[in-house]
């Protein structure tokens, strides 16, 4: 199991506690804002993963920082991150993140669109490791994760990002690899 430490909006104070504490993986949700938060920082044995939504003209500033990229989630993407990576010269490794609940509002390819998304970040010399979801709020995240769950065992993918500080112990009695958590390691969120 591996726990991955959401850094959103912390201060520089609450990332050098956890640090010093051993943390080694560490969540963000914004390029712009790791760009920032990162940038002075030795990351030798440190692991970042972009958990947020990523644009397409961010591809090439996410290649650039980013370990390993959680939310590819369309063939658009797959061409830009496959682009940057060549120019990079390195290429992170990546998870497709499904829409388990259709959200309209969320980011997140349908259940059924991943095996062709997986195929065609593949061909494009992208690694895809495995698969991530954030379950609507208000459903039991236990009917998103065990789906989530059969479709990567069923695809050959490893690695299955889901649970955050809400609910990462069902998550984990589901089969989750990785754990998103903030709040559970830092208290609420500060708000910009």
């Amino acid at each position: 199991m591996t726990l991955t430490a959401v850094v959103k909006t912390q201060p520089p104070a609450a990332i050098d506690a956890i640090l010093a504490a051993g943390q080694a993986v560490f969540g963000e949700n914004r390029v712009q804002e790791a760009q920032a938060r990162w940038a002075d920082r030795d990351r030798a044995g440190l692991e970042l993963r972009l958990i947020g939504s990523l644009q397409t003209n961010k591809a090439e500033a996410a290649v650039a920082l980013f370990d390993v990229i959680e939310t590819l989630d369309r063939a658009r993407l797959v061409e830009a991150l496959a682009r940057a990576a060549d120019r990079a010269g390195r290429t992170p490794r990546c998870l497709i993140q499904v829409n388990t609940g259709r959200e309209p509002q969320k980011a997140g390819a349908a259940p059924e669109a991943v095996p062709a998304l997986l195929d065609t970040a593949r061909a494009a010399g992208l690694t895809v490791e495995g698969l991530m979801c954030i379950p609507p709020a208000e459903d039991d995240p236990v009917a998103h994760f065990r789906p989530l769950a059969a479709l990567a065992r069923d695809l050959g993918l490893p690695i299955l990002s889901m649970g955050m500080s809400g609910d990462y112990p069902a998550a984990i009695a589901c089969g989750a690899t990785h754990v998103r958590l903030g709040t559970a390691l830092f208290g609420e969120r500060n708000r910009p």
